[in-house]
């Protein structure tokens, strides 16, 4: 049955790939996303533009407050090192 099922469902082949594809991308955005350096990497990005005069102080801090909300997030949800 499952060939059989296959056979029927074949024209939508395209459409189950790129459904794969995208669904690749979307985890893939994720784990950057949710990198620990990623983001303490944009952090100290932040605060080079912020030193250079790129941004605003009310900018900075609005996005320094995200980032570190994000990186403390993502620091909760990895397990513990060790055990």
């Amino acid at each position: 049955m499952g060939l059989f099922v296959e056979l029927l469902t074949l024209p939508l082949a395209p459409v189950r790939g790129v459904g794969w594809v995208v669904d690749k991308i979307r985890l893939a955005a994720e784990e950057e996303l949710n990198d620990p350096t990623a983001l303490q990497e944009e952090l100290a990005s932040l605060e080079r533009a912020h030193e250079e005069g790129r941004i605003e102080e009310q900018e900075f801090r609005q996005r320094e407050d995200a980032l570190l909300a994000q990186l403390m997030a993502t620091r909760q949800q990895q397990p513990p090192h060790g055990l």
